[in-house]
């Protein structure tokens, strides 16, 4: 079955943005005397705010945190002080995003951040303007890799959901987007998720091409 809208994740996929989320966690728990490696963020990756907060505030549970909420501004903060060094766009992504909104395919993002980092990364990039739907994982009831995500980009754009494509770059996101029913493109963007992208259903692709979009399309 051809598909008739495309969703996207947004960190991994559209932009580099896992070295800026370890700058930045590891900046807001330093101030509580939390020691925070880009190793130690990197097992978090695809997971959303909350339980990020929770795996790596159990690296030091003796230490006191403010609660998740409390926690996420100051986060937000320092990630967009990182932003502000510079936040790479990956330049397949960009040439697909404005192909496929040339040629009038309706495109979302369905994301595990929270709404607040969401708006703040495709403002930055610049790519906002091309989605006519965004979705967080802080809107639905349960994030990656449950399917609500897509669901809701699905069911906001007015499509069905077996009628997307999906593009990400984690098995936990390819598992949610198959849940939802799409068929999904991984992106080989970090070598020890090709496997997990395969194991979850995904084609996999090296880099991103709008032809080849399109023929899905």
């Amino acid at each position: 079955m051809m598909a008739r809208a495309v969703v996207f994740d947004c960190d991994g996929v559209l932009v580099d943005s896992e070295p800026h989320s370890a700058v930045a966690w590891a900046a807001a728990l330093g101030r509580y005397g939390h020691r925070v490696t880009p190793a130690d963020v990197a097992t978090c990756t695809g997971l959303g705010y909350a339980a990020t907060y929770a795996r790596l505030a159990a690296l030091s549970p003796a230490r006191p945190l403010p609660p998740p909420e409390a926690l996420a501004p100051e986060v937000l903060e320092a990630l967009a002080a990182s932003f502000d060094r510079g936040l790479r766009v990956f330049p397949d992504a960009a040439e697909c995003v404005t192909a496929l909104a040339f040629d009038g395919v309706p495109l979302a993002v369905a994301s595990s951040s929270r709404r607040d980092r969401l708006d703040l990364t495709l403002a930055r990039s610049g790519l906002g303007r091309y989605f006519a739907v965004t979705v967080s994982g802080d809107e639905v009831e349960r994030n990656k890799p449950a399917p609500d995500v897509y669901l809701a980009a699905a069911d906001r754009l007015g499509v069905r959901a077996a009628d997307c494509l999906a593009v990400e770059d984690t098995g936990l996101g390819a598992t949610a987007a198959v849940a939802a029913g799409m068929r999904v493109i991984g992106v080989a963007r970090i070598p020890t998720e090709v496997g997990r992208l395969l194991a979850a259903g995904a084609g996999l692709v090296d880099r991103l091409d709008p032809a080849m979009l399109r023929e899905l399309l």
